[in-house]
């Protein structure tokens, strides 16, 4: 038996214009957008890149080789896979972790930098590196060896299956492939749709993590029975913040379309991947549905924020009628005062004493308005909202 090659990656939605800026920026360190060239160049020079070539093969790409044996291949659509064929079976798991350091420590850094600038992704996306799955492709390997190096990695098999062309034992985070016609771009090719499919499922998964803990933060503020006056103001900026979120989010949800679309056709049109689509083609089905779910649960968490934010606009029109009745007993205040002036024949002249007088007076109505904002702040507003059963789902 003889390791042939390791393989990693990931995915995150690109198209090719940014391709296009992906394969500028390898070739010579530069971009056309406002990013710092001194942060550039030390990005590309740690890639330790050697050569580079645009292809394609049903999407576009940019394939590059480094120093360090790694050769990285990026998609048009944000497929990101990066393999090292120059691996022992003793040094099995430091190759691994070889290339796993150079895609989390310099590739991913490189190119999280050169798109930083235009929409932002969001925190509770930001800074999640997931590598593996792991794929090692084996030459002239038993199963019984492939399901011994299962054992060294994964202590659960997942699945195991046979095509004409390569074998594949699949633990967790390891898929072991036994090459058997020597045809490793068919092998490439399964490599590529599993990580895409897996990180595809991994973000969809993500997204429905992220309305559970989204849900859950609207909650908190619409479910209380009532608020200060203090209160709404920050509230309703917690509001704005999930509001911008869930926008950004969906966004990112709604490109998610194409992307399956085009993977799963080119795909089909591999004699050599059609054969493994015999068993698991039906993935794509599952995946569509899935995205499908996720779109109207996103759209019910946007109509749910949105509901809120209105509900606390209420509650901050209420507020401002009330500042604008404390200013008219004020004003009433100063008018009575007025009038009493007017029919009195007490009235204050100009003199130190008419200072004095005008003096009382607006410092008794600025003390007037004073505990009426406080009354406005400290007083509880009730919050009116149609109420669920959670169980329910």
């Amino acid at each position: 038996m003889k390791i042939e090659k390791i393989y990693i990656g990931g995915w995150f939605q690109r198209t090719m214009l940014q391709l296009t800026e992906v394969y500028d920026f390898l070739r010579e360190g530069s971009t056309k957008l406002n990013l710092d060239k001194k942060k550039l160049e030390k990005l590309r020079k740690d890639l330790n890149i050697g050569n580079i070539n645009y292809g394609s093969n049903g999407l576009e790409y940019v394939e590059f080789t480094t120093s360090l044996k790694i050769t990285v291949k990026i998609f048009e659509d944000g497929l990101i896979v990066l393999n090292n064929d120059e691996v022992g079976e003793t040094t099995l798991f430091s190759d691994i972790d070889e290339v796993t350091d150079y895609y989390e420590n310099k590739l991913s850094p490189a190119i999280s930098y050169l798109f930083s600038l235009g929409a932002p992704v969001p925190k509770e996306l930001a800074n999640i590196e997931t590598v593996y799955p792991y794929f090692v492709v084996l030459d002239n390997a038993t199963k019984d060896q492939m399901n011994e190096l299962l054992s060294r990695t994964d202590k659960q098999k997942y699945f195991e299956f046979d095509t004409k062309d390569y074998d594949v034992v699949r633990g967790d985070k390891y898929y072991f492939i036994n090459n058997k016609s020597k045809n490793i771009d068919e092998i490439e090719l399964y490599i590529q749709e599993q990580i895409f499919m897996r990180e595809f499922k991994g973000q969809l998964h993500r997204y429905l993590n992220l309305h559970r803990i989204i849900w859950e933060k609207i909650d908190n503020v619409k479910e209380r029975k009532n608020v200060k006056g203090s209160e709404i103001i920050t509230f309703r900026g917690k509001l704005e913040g999930y509001q911008k979120t869930i926008n950004l989010i969906e966004s990112r949800i709604n490109q998610m379309d194409t992307y399956l679309s085009t993977r799963e056709k080119i795909t089909r049109n591999s004699d050599g991947v059609n054969e493994f689509l015999g068993t698991f083609g039906y993935r794509y089905e599952t995946l569509k549905n899935t995205l499908s779910y996720i779109k109207q649960l996103w759209s019910m968490t946007k109509n749910y924020v949105n509901s809120a934010m209105k509900l606390f606009d209420n509650l901050s029109s209420d507020i401002t009628s009330k500042s604008i009745s404390n200013l008219t007993i004020v004003t009433s205040m100063g008018v009575g005062a007025s009038l009493l002036d007017l029919f009195t024949e007490s009235a204050p002249t100009f003199s130190s004493f008419g200072f004095l007088y005008f003096f009382i007076l607006a410092l008794i109505g600025y003390i007037v308005n004073k505990i009426m904002s406080k009354i406005s702040e400290k007083r509880k507003y009730e919050i009116s909202d149609i109420e669920y059963d959670k169980n329910i789902k």
